[in-house]
């Protein structure tokens, strides 16, 4: 049973919101966009709505759709190692996903690896909005926010990642991809940060928009029903790999019914010959949106350590 809830200013209170986000104006909940909207956008005529799937208060599964003011839920450790995690959720580009690969991704990377993780509310194609790239700026600008800010939060401006989930993945591949492509006009002092991730973790990823590895929902939704073979090519991203691409770490299943695996070994492939460090992880069992539940016991259940270890081992590469 899905229980839906609706959210604006009459929620921004103290503390967490009726939705189960943290209220606007909270430390946690921090907006991307000094006016609310970004440059050139305009609201949505339906306000934001979560969607709760979960009838288990343990287990919560939120998404949420019409986001029309995109913001960062910060998740910060005791103890901060100086690494930060941007996270790009998944959804198909119809929704984005808050718990399953966003809030249930503290016990490991937070409270066991000391990692700052900010979960992305981004804005999604379609919903009265024409522009594909809206989801990328929003990428863009996040990125670069947590470095501008990142003395603040006690960051090191050269250990900022991003990892994505599925769609969000695939979003995570842009930015890493994509980092220097104009994706918005300049705001403010923030916009003159780069916008590169120094490593990207792409999991599940969709990431071919053109071959029998595409994802259909993530297809239509993001490049409409008539797109042409230049357009599929562009956004599928093993053809958009560049020597400047973050080092890479990949994680797939080879069971996954819904994203193939041929979506991380094409983009694996085209790392390698870019000369791209990448680590490839593809485990037999574990289906699609695992996330780090539901993995109990499966070979799959691995990739959460697997993936701290990487990170800890990436040298900063540059100063941004």
């Amino acid at each position: 049973m899905a229980f839906i809830l609706a959210f604006g200013v009459s929620a921004a209170v103290a503390g967490t919101a009726p939705d189960g986000e943290p209220a606007a104006g909270s430390a946690q909940r921090i907006a991307l966009w000094p006016a609310g909207l970004a440059p050139g956008d305009k609201a949505l005529p339906e306000a934001a709505r979560i969607v709760e799937r979960s009838a288990d208060p343990a287990l919560p599964d939120r998404y949420i759709t019409h986001v029309s003011t995109p913001y960062l839920v910060m998740y910060r450790p005791a103890r901060p190692n100086g690494t930060a995690l941007l996270v790009t959720p998944g959804g198909g580009y119809q929704r984005v996903v808050l718990d399953k690969e966003g809030s249930a991704l503290v016990p490991t990377f937070v409270e066991e690896g000391g990692i700052t993780l900010f979960v992305l509310r981004y804005r999604l194609p379609g919903e009265g909005r024409d522009d594909r790239d809206a989801a990328l700026a929003d990428a863009q600008r996040a990125l670069r926010l947590i470095r501008a800010r990142a003395s603040e939060w006690q960051l090191d401006p050269r250990r900022i990642g991003v990892i994505g989930f599925s769609a969000g993945g695939h979003l995570a591949a842009r930015l890493g991809n994509g980092f220097g492509q104009p994706a918005y006009p300049a705001t403010d002092a923030i916009d003159r940060t780069s916008a590169r991730p120094d490593f990207q973790l792409l999991v599940y990823p969709v990431i071919d928009m053109d071959g029998a590895d595409t994802h259909p929902g993530s297809q239509h939704r993001l490049l409409g029903p008539d797109a042409d073979a230049a357009l599929r090519r562009h956004y599928s991203m093993q053809h958009q790999v560049h020597a400047d691409t973050p080092p890479t770490f990949l994680v797939h299943a080879g069971d996954d019914a819904a994203v193939p695996v041929g979506n991380s070994l094409g983009f694996y492939a085209a790392l390698h010959r870019a000369g791209v460090p990448a680590e490839l992880h593809v485990f037999p069992y574990g289906g699609h949106g695992f996330g780090t539940r539901g993995i109990a016991g499966l070979g799959a259940a691995a990739w959460p350590r697997l993936a701290r270890d990487w990170i800890a081992a990436q040298a900063p590469e540059r100063a941004p």
